[in-house]
């Protein structure tokens, strides 16, 4: 739980297709059309990854849409969410060139909604040609996405095996310092998402830079995966070599996208290097990771990946708060938390004297405003008051529960008050042995300002995205209700592609991994997670309560529940 104040989407993410097997290519690119209705509906609003903005086009046929992405690829799918002014006859085309024209599929009886297309084509530009409106306006996409492969190759062969992961790496130079400790080029190779290479700062971030790797044998090469830090490459090529000294180069592009790159290309070598020559940034060049599949070499074998839920899934782990009046939550499944809250909050978490049953089922975390007011609190002020002017509770599953993927779901009453911030999260296990937020990741499933008891916030936060500028999402109830008058439930349900988080049941927020790696940074949430129950008082984010705001304020939870 962090400041956020700026940085959430307002409106709901419309995530890729489920099916989507390759990376999106289209958004943020840029993208031109026949026209627009006004200046309110560009061309770029079909690619900015925000499904509340659109582009309309003018009244008459044909209409056009298309996007640059940057270099040629190797096209799979596109997704078209379309707004009510939708096209029943349209073509999708690539071209090289942005001139000639190849149709790749076509339709007269398009239905309009979201529409997923599997397709198979090669081009840098794709377009959609519209040349029949199922209206008398014009016609309009809130979404226009393109998912593929760039590098063009063949992609991966039979026996096909990630070679790179835990081998020896080189590099041009490596940073050590306060803003990227021990940034060796081994961080690329260890499939950690979370660790990265960058190049040293102390002789001035500089063209050329690289980065390489030994296999430990020859190999045959048909797959490179780069996983970019914003300091990316514009211009590189990946090289391969028999004895680290002579180079081949086998892929050459000049204009590099940034993020997450798939390459499906073709060499034989002993060692592989990405050589830059041009960055997109004032900074160096920084990879989070640099892998590279093919045949031979000498892999070691990497770490299995963690299993996705059952179907249906299986209850593992609950808490339904169920004890005497007056009871304090279970030793054996949660951890109270004393302290200081981050944030520049106001509370002191007490050790467990703010949290009890109240003999109806719920737990009851109260936030008080005491009766001795101070600049600072004791150790562990066991009776909640002191020098402490407000006193909070914040408990956890830490050293007691974890888990990777599954729902995580709690039923909850929120308080409704200025200042107020209560909070249903998660926190990435490796926290608790020492690894640094926001590296080990942050999954935050509820949070309300007490302030604005319609909205609430879901949220998740890692290296490449935190704080302000976390990955998240804003929802209310239907009809404008208040969060603060009765019990809702939260959950988040995580695997191996995202998190969809739903309220009572409904939908309200999904990511998706492969867009946020396209998109925005590596996703660093496949690992052992625990849960955090907290209220909170003041904060950068929510600010100070004031005289309106009312004390003793009180969170319920009737349960907090895990399936898998």
């Amino acid at each position: 739980m962090v400041a956020v104040a700026a940085g959430f989407v307002a409106a709901l993410l419309v995530a890729p297709p489920a099916e989507a097997a390759d990376p999106l290519l289209s958004q943020g690119k840029t993208a031109t059309a026949s026209s627009s209705e006004n200046v309110a509906f560009p061309a770029s609003a079909a690619v900015d990854g925000d499904p509340g903005t659109r582009w309309s086009s003018a009244f008459g046929d044909p209409q056009w849409l298309q996007v640059d992405l940057g270099q040629t690829a190797t096209i799979s799918q596109v997704a078209l969410s379309w707004e009510a002014a939708y096209s029943t006859g349209f073509r999708l085309e690539t071209s090289t060139d942005g001139t000639n024209w190849s149709s790749i599929y076509s339709t007269t009886t398009g239905a309009g909604g979201n529409q997923t297309l599997n397709v198979s084509g090669s081009g840098r530009y794709v377009r959609l040609l519209s040349t029949a409106r199922a209206t008398q306006w014009g016609v309009s996409l809130w979404e226009f996405k393109v998912f593929g492969t760039t590098g063009g190759g063949p992609g991966p062969g039979p026996g096909s095996k990630l070679l790179s992961y835990g081998k020896t790496g080189a590099a041009s130079t490596q940073q050590h310092d306060a803003n990227c400790w021990e940034c060796t080029p081994a961080r690329a190779f260890d499939l950690d998402p979370a660790s990265r290479w960058a190049t040293a700062t102390d002789s001035g971030w500089v063209d050329p830079g690289w980065i390489s790797v030994d296999l430990g044998a020859t190999a045959q090469i048909d797959k490179v995966i780069l996983q970019w830090d914003p300091a990316s490459a514009k211009a590189y090529q990946i090289q391969v070599s028999n004895d680290g000294n002579s180079w081949t180069p086998i892929y050459t592009t000049a204009a590099g996208p940034g993020f997450k790159e798939t390459l499906n290309i073709t060499g034989t070598g002993r060692y592989v290097r990405m050589y830059g020559t041009q960055r997109n940034t004032p900074y160096g060049y920084s990879l989070w990771e640099f892998q590279v599949y093919g045949t031979g070499g000498a892999p070691n074998t990497p770490p299995a990946p963690p299993a996705d839920p059952a179907n249906p899934p299986q209850l593992i782990w609950s808490d339904e708060f169920n004890g005497a009046a007056g009871s304090k939550p279970d030793a054996a499944k949660w951890t109270i938390d004393p302290g200081t809250g981050p944030n520049n909050e106001l509370e002191y978490y007490t050790n467990n004297n703010n949290a009890s049953m109240d003999g109806n089922g719920n737990l009851v975390m109260e936030a008080r405003k005491e009766a001795t007011a101070g600049s600072s609190c004791p150790i562990d002020p066991l009776t909640g008051s002191g020098t402490c002017q407000y006193t909070s509770h914040r408990m956890n599953t830490g050293g007691k529960f974890t888990t990777t993927y599954g729902k995580i779901e709690a039923r909850v009453k929120i308080p409704k008050g200025a200042g107020l911030w209560p909070a249903f999260w998660m926190m990435g296990a490796d926290f608790l042995t020492g690894r640094p937020w926001p590296y080990n990741g942050e999954i935050d499933i509820l949070e309300v300002l007490g302030k604005d008891v319609k909205t609430a916030y879901s949220t998740v936060h890692a290296p490449a995205y935190n704080g302000g500028g976390g990955i998240g999402g804003s929802y209310g109830l239907p009809n404008g209700a208040d969060f603060s008058d009765d019990f809702h439930t939260w959950a988040a349900s995580w695997d191996s592609k995202g998190i969809v988080y739903t309220l009572d049941g409904r939908t309200v927020f999904t990511l998706d991994k492969a867009q946020v790696e396209a998109t925005r940074g590596p996703w660093i949430f496949d690992h052992p997670f625990y849960i955090i129950l907290n209220l909170a008082v003041g904060g950068d984010w929510p600010g100070p309560p004031n005289a309106s705001t009312p004390f003793p304020a009180r969170m319920l939870v009737d349960y907090v529940r895990v399936y898998k």
